[in-house]
């Protein structure tokens, strides 16, 4: 999988959901796929990266055999979008103590805020290829 980027996310979290189909919508390029952090590859691609297969604080982007997490994760997958959300990618400049506190917050009630499923979400038959599991 080296060279491919991964985005693996919560399946059951509504927030997680609606971020997955706006990247799909903005990487005309097809330059993710994307596994939920619950699913088998999700956990293998946890585990083999040194993080707990239990894991669902935040998004991961597994890239260039590379892994990150929460906003830095957030930043370099809007890196790849198309114009304006790239532009985002700039936040970069405002240091991680900074951006993760503000981006925990979010992860911490995305539930309460958004709602949760009690099943992970299924992608539709015409995006089944950017799906990993």
């Amino acid at each position: 999988m080296m060279g491919n980027k991964i985005v693996l996310f919560d399946g059951v979290c509504h927030l997680c959901q609606w971020s997955i189909q706006f990247i799909i919508s903005h990487d005309p390029q097809g330059y993710f796929h994307f596994a939920s952090l619950q699913s088998e590859i999700g956990k293998e691609l946890l585990k083999s990266n040194g993080l707990s297969e239990h894991y669902v604080s935040s998004v991961v982007l597994v890239e260039n055999g590379r892994i990150y997490t929460g906003s830095t994760a957030a930043l370099r997958i809007a890196k790849q979008l198309t114009f304006p959300w790239r532009l985002l990618y700039g936040f970069m400049i405002v240091p991680r103590f900074i951006r993760e506190p503000i981006y925990k917050y979010i992860a911490k009630n995305r539930y309460r805020w958004f709602g949760k499923d009690e099943v992970c979400f299924m992608p539709t038959q015409e995006l089944r290829s950017r799906f990993l599991d």
